[in-house]
């Protein structure tokens, strides 16, 4: 499994209510189409947290890199639906910080035979 972490801040005057309910359109369009396995939008709390990390955390899983080339094309079309749903997350968030991380150890890792 990959794991594409977004991490934002919401621009002035945007509300969390409005914000979470347009990730959670454009995600699910991706969702239903195949394009991701699943995701996760979460919100710092307590004040806890990297501060140099802005406040949302956003989690895309993919299968594998080629889920998310899929993904990554079918946005990069800039049409239909999923324009529109881009661009309703997109317009509301600032300070975005991006990151992909897979599972570990890899399951096709061989052990044993290792040379550093």
């Amino acid at each position: 499994m990959d794991h594409y972490h977004i991490w934002c801040d919401l621009k002035d005057g945007v509300k969390d209510t409005d914000f979470a309910e347009r990730v959670r359109a454009y995600l699910e369009h991706l969702k239903e189409d195949g394009l991701i396995a699943g995701w996760h939008l979460t919100r710092r709390k307590l004040g806890l947290g990297n501060p140099r990390l802005p406040e949302f955390h956003i989690l895309l899983e993919t299968e594998d890199l080629a889920q998310l080339d899929r993904a990554f094309n079918h946005v990069a079309t800039r049409g239909g639906p999923v324009e529109g749903l881009h661009h309703a997350v997109n317009s509301l968030v600032d300070d975005v910080f991006f990151a992909l991380y897979r599972d570990f150890p890899d399951p096709v890792r061989q052990h044993g035979q290792e040379k550093f």
